[in-house]
């Protein structure tokens, strides 16, 4: 690993583990680190650039566990934080336009149009990181338990939540995880009648 990918990781998990203290909430094991496992992966299945790619991953969430900004915005303040990071670390301009690009355009939740194959890995990579760690959704849904879902409103929160995911992958992804999707779904979600 090369050393401003590591510096990367070292800083956003020191951000992650204050988080966890303070919130009981692990973004880096519930969520960034299969991030930027799937997104190296497709990075290299596409032929897309590997560091772009696992910079983008590693910054794409960084404003929730450093708490910048509401939710709804966090990748417009994690791209001003991936700018601020990279910049101290001297990263050439084009290519930290490059990280900040995937980490503004990663959500799938807006409509955002994706420019490039590394803005693309990482969209995808975030989507997939939901069926790798299933239970974080759960958490989501019953955690806290803010939302006062019911055993089976939180159920199918969570079910909804997987369908709107696996339909916002790219084409190319959404093929490669069909087969997983499915068993999913089929396991989590028996519909008995």
């Amino acid at each position: 690993m090369n050393n401003i990918v590591e510096n990367i990781k070292k800083e956003l998990i020191i951000r992650c583990n204050t988080y966890k203290e303070k919130h009981n909430y692990d973004f880096w094991n519930d969520h960034i680190k299969y991030v930027v496992k799937n997104a190296v992966e497709l990075a290299k299945k596409y032929n897309a650039d590997v560091e772009i790619v696992e910079l983008g991953a590693l910054l794409h969430d960084i404003a929730m566990p450093s708490e910048c900004g509401p939710r709804e915005e966090h990748n417009i303040y994690g791209a001003k934080i991936a700018d601020e990071l990279l910049t101290k670390l001297n990263y050439p301009q084009d290519r930290k336009q490059r990280v900040k690009e995937c980490v503004l355009r990663h959500r799938g939740s807006k409509d955002l149009l994706r420019n490039t194959i590394e803005e693309q890995c990482v969209a995808d990579a975030d989507v997939m990181a939901h069926f790798d760690c299933i239970p974080s959704l759960f958490h989501l849904a019953f955690g806290k338990n803010e939302m006062k879902l019911s055993l089976e409103d939180g159920t199918d929160f969570v079910k909804k939540k997987l369908e709107r995911d696996y339909n916002k992958l790219s084409s190319r992804t959404r093929e490669i995880l069909k087969g997983r999707y499915e068993n999913i779904i089929n396991v989590l979600f028996v519909n008995i009648k």
